[in-house]
């Protein structure tokens, strides 16, 4: 599909500089850039290249002084690397919606209410009593259980599988593997040793715009009629444990492999880094900033803080014990010579005394 410059300009709210009706018809980076595709220079590093690229187009700040002669058009704007990501999601949902129709074998119960310019894989179900918006593309191998809501213009990747209740919002974006309302991992111990299973009741709710990334997985809630929440505009990378009855806030982005316990709450437009633990029955403050492998096992109150460890505590605190504790090997050796120093010392002045 093709648009010409003037269109793409008009779309980020943009000026050009140059042949306005040159067509378009791929995105590319400016160092490999060839004719018929656009290209964005952010980073001054690159300066370099938009004097020889073969891109029909670059995306440029609008303040951009070039310091000799450019061939290629020049599309003026504010931020060119956001500018360039608008460009990527729209080149992202012109190939994401072009299926439609239905494969088969496929399964649709009768109960089950489907809106229009559905796209139905192969080996897909969706049982009774489902209800599924406009331009929804569920790919070959995925599950949706009974009574299961899901808004429009969602897709799901093949093999994502939904338990029965859940309710998934618009514009969301659920990646292949991932399970959303399997049992949370609730088990009562016994007497004799053994572990009694607590029946999980509730589901999961996840609202609008929300990315999920490949093999997560999303615990229903234990309580019938309680849910576990992920809030509008979450972002969820690949390898993610979210258990039961936890609430995660809006914008709220997590890394791959990180774990969250148990009715823990975490607060909106948190960053959650990979590999970190949080403990069970925890608030997370709004903004909070977890580095990389870190262990939360108390609430963070404070709005905004960055914090890294296990357990975790202040960023700028552990660097600082951080620069004491990488020395420990050498200043355990300064202690033992100072050791060996202050025995000699005292064996002298006592044979000095005798």
């Amino acid at each position: 599909m093709e648009f010409s410059i003037a269109q793409i300009a008009t779309m980020l709210g943009g000026e050009v500089r140059g042949d306005a009706s040159a067509k378009i018809s791929m995105l590319s980076k400016i160092q490999d850039a060839k004719k018929g595709q656009v290209a964005f220079l952010s980073n001054p590093k690159y300066e370099q290249f938009i004097y020889t690229t073969q891109a029909s187009a670059v995306i440029v700040k609008k303040d951009f002084q070039p310091k000799k002669e450019i061939e290629t058009t020049l599309i003026l704007v504010d931020d060119p690397y956001s500018s360039f990501t608008v460009l990527l999601e729209e080149y992202h949902k012109l190939i994401s919606y072009q299926k439609s129709g239905i494969e088969h074998p496929s399964y649709q119960s009768d109960t089950a209410a489907v809106g229009k310019n559905i796209y139905r894989g192969a080996f897909s179900y969706i049982g009774n009593q489902v209800t599924i918006g406009d331009n929804v593309k569920i790919y070959p191998h995925v599950f949706i259980g009974d009574n299961t809501v899901i808004g429009t213009n969602t897709i799901l990747h093949p093999n994502v599988k939904i338990y029965a209740g859940s309710r998934i919002g618009s514009n969301c974006v659920i990646h292949a593997g991932t399970v959303i309302g399997s049992d949370g991992f609730g088990f009562a111990p016994q007497g004799d040793g053994t572990y009694k299973t607590i029946p999980q009741l509730g589901n999961v709710l996840i609202e609008d715009n929300v990315t999920i990334g490949a093999n997560t997985v999303i615990d229903c809630a234990t309580m019938f009629g309680d849910s576990t929440i992920i809030r509008s505009g979450v972002k969820l990378d690949n390898l993610i444990q979210i258990a039961h009855n936890v609430e995660v806030g809006k914008n709220t982005v997590i890394a791959a492999q990180a774990g969250i316990s148990g009715s823990t709450k975490v607060g909106e437009n948190a960053m959650i880094a990979g590999q970190v633990g949080i403990a069970g029955h925890l608030v997370i403050a709004n903004r909070t900033q977890i580095g990389a492998q870190a262990g939360i096992s108390k609430s963070i109150k404070e709005e905004g803080q960055q914090i890294l460890g296990y357990p975790a505590f202040d960023i700028k605190e552990y660097f600082r014990s951080y620069a004491v504790f990488k020395r420990l090997p050498e200043l355990n050796d300064r202690l033992r010579e100072l050791e060996k120093k202050m025995a000699e010392a005292t064996a002298t002045s006592a044979n000095g005394q005798s």
